[in-house]
């Protein structure tokens, strides 16, 4: 995991469908991690269409962005990408209910010189992108976990004004030893 600034701008983005199964599940994440989000993170819906995506995340210090992938894991496997560090692998993304794929939005943005400085993305297996509301049992599962792992993230980031100061959030973790 690469070293991340001071919390200045966060931005989480769940990406999906609501209506075609486990796709919505970057969407559900979203929306509970907006239910105890800290001051300073902002929480997003989005379809996933690539300019919407960069439109999103403009002038953001940190991205978490999450949506269903589908690349013959196990349904409800969590995978974590530095999107800054590496390509996104086309095979967790080439199943998409979006005109263009997750991976597609984010190597156009690399190509544009328009990622965010620390772009993270959370890939959950899906198992179903048939036309419903419902997510499958793995999928319904792993969505409190990946919640959990992106609070997690949220909260080890640097005091916002501070780096010497723990942070707001969460006094109990450590100061940084190299702000």
């Amino acid at each position: 995991m690469s070293a991340l600034p001071p919390r200045h701008s966060i931005v989480v983005i769940g990406v999906g469908n609501p209506y075609r199964g486990d796709d919505a599940v970057g969407r559900l994440v979203a929306r509970r991690i907006m239910e105890s989000a800290p001051p300073g993170v902002t929480v997003r819906e989005e379809s996933g269409e690539g300019t919407a995506l960069m439109e999103a995340w403009e002038n953001a210090d940190v991205v978490f962005l999450v949506d269903a992938v589908q690349s013959g894991g196990a349904a409800g496997a969590i995978h974590r990408f530095d999107a800054r560090t590496q390509s996104l692998p086309s095979r967790f993304f080439h199943y998409s209910t979006h005109a263009f794929s997750v991976a597609e939005s984010v190597e156009l943005a690399r190509a544009l010189d328009r990622l965010p400085p620390h772009l993270i993305i959370y890939g959950i297996e899906g198992a179903d992108f048939s036309s419903g509301e419902a997510l499958t049992p793995a999928v319904a599962a792993a969505l409190d976990e990946a919640a959990l792992r992106i609070r997690t993230e949220i909260d080890s980031l640097p005091h916002p004004t501070n780096p010497s100061l723990p942070h707001p959030t969460n006094p109990s973790l450590p100061r940084p030893t190299n702000p």
